[in-house]
């Protein structure tokens, strides 16, 4: 069943298709950069898609064929990141919508083609998976900006593809291709442009399909162990949990019987 969900900016598209969910960003006139008003509306999004029982992995993509997202909308600079001030403010509302994605007790795939550069980069690398298209653009060009880069999200960064690959990827300010992004870890599965939608909705359908609660402690766990820890969430505690659940006995019997179990993340 396809279900709609109503965000709070027109430029962002939400819609829910049995247990997966799919944003879109739709800012075609600008290869789909983000402006200021997206970045507020993503962390309030991605909440309200966390708490839906519907939902159990989200997809983050852009509209189109042309970009994933190409960045901030470099149009606010003058007036949203003029001076140090506004910079620390825009910044702190950059940062705020990374880490809701990545902090999203549910699995979050990026489906990237095109352009996937400075902000919009960030914004696939606070996902949990990312699915390239072999025409796929990546780069942090805030040195040829001459912008800072949000401070707490570059530990996203240095997660993804390692201290030595940040430090490459953020002073040469270059752009790489697919192949290279899955090389520095940054991209899992490179595919050809017609199998991507196919390909990341597989993916997503085989994740929804198997236990919500085992999932969730996973992410809690692993994330914590690369230092992004999810405030106020305890791994043990989301592990012990699992144990003492129905699905486990599902899964357990379904096991003996030979059968695929249906989890119902309780």
């Amino acid at each position: 069943m396809n279900a709609s969900f109503s965000p709070s900016s027109s430029k962002l598209n939400a819609s829910i298709d049995g247990s997966v969910a799919t944003l879109a960003i739709h800012n075609p006139a600008k290869r789909n950069a983000l402006d200021l008003d997206m970045w507020r509306a993503l962390p309030g999004i991605f909440e309200g898609l966390d708490r839906d029982e519907r939902v159990r992995v989200i997809v983050l993509r852009g509209e189109g064929r042309e970009s994933f997202a190409s960045g901030a909308d470099i149009g606010e600079f003058e007036t949203a990141r003029a001076d140090a001030e506004g910079g620390r403010r825009y910044e702190a509302i950059n940062e705020a919508a990374f880490w809701a994605v990545a902090h999203c007790s549910k699995p979050v795939i990026a489906m990237i083609r095109g352009f996937c550069l400075g902000g919009g980069f960030g914004l696939a690398l606070s996902c949990d998976l990312r699915i390239a298209s072999e025409n796929a653009i990546f780069g942090i060009p805030a040195a040829r900006l001459g912008v800072g880069y949000p401070p707490g999200a570059m530990k996203l960064v240095t997660a993804a593809v390692g201290a030595p690959a940040a430090k490459d990827l953020f002073y040469t300010a270059r752009r790489i291709a697919a192949e290279e992004a899955q090389r520095l870890g940054a991209v899992q599965r490179v595919v050809p442009d017609e199998a991507l939608e196919e390909t990341t909705l597989a993916l997503a359908r085989d994740i929804a399909r198997n236990a919500p609660l085992t999932i969730r402690a996973a992410k809690a766990a692993i994330d914590a162990a690369m230092g992004l820890a999810h405030p106020s969430t305890d791994p043990v505690a989301l592990a012990d949990e699992c144990f003492d659940s129905a699905d486990a006995v599902e899964g357990r019997t379904a096991f003996l019987e030979k059968r695929k179990p249906i989890f119902t993340g309780r």
